[in-house]
C-alpha cells in the first residue's frame, strides 16, 4: 500500500519493472553479516536493444531496493567501495565484520 503525495507521480508496481528486460544474468547473490540482508548482483539486458545494465537488488525481509546502474557509474561505484574497503581493512581486524556469505552456502 503506498500513499499518494501531491505533485508527485504514482509508483511504479513491482510487476511492471521487468516488463522490457529480455534478460537477466545472475552475477553474485550474498548476504551482509549485519543485517542479513540479501544483495544480488545481475546484469539486465533489454529487449529493445541498448547498453547492458547493473542491476543491484538489496532485500530486507519483504522490501527491495532495486538500482539500475551503466557501466561508468558501476566502475565509479565500485572504485570508491574498494578504496574504502582496502583502508578500513588496513585499519585493523576491530573495524571489520564478519566476510559476507554467499546466499547459496550454509
Amino acid at each position: 500500500m503506498h500513499r499518494k503525495v501531491a505533485g508527485l507521480p504514482e509508483p511504479v508496481p513491482f510487476r511492471f519493472l521487468d516488463s522490457n528486460v529480455d534478460k537477466i544474468t545472475s552475477l553474485d547473490k550474498f548476504r551482509v553479516p549485519i543485517g542479513n540482508q540479501e544483495i544480488e548482483l545481475q546484469q539486465i539486458e533489454f529487449a529493445a536493444g541498448g547498453m547492458p545494465m547493473l542491476r543491484l537488488r538489496i532485500r530486507e525481509r519483504t522490501r527491495f531496493t532495486i538500482f539500475d546502474i551503466d557501466a561508468v557509474t558501476a566502475g565509479r561505484w565500485a572504485e570508491q567501495m574498494a578504496a574504502w574497503s582496502r583502508r578500513q581493512l588496513a585499519a585493523g581486524p576491530d573495524s571489520n565484520a564478519a566476510d559476507g556469505a554467499r546466499c547459496d552456502e550454509p
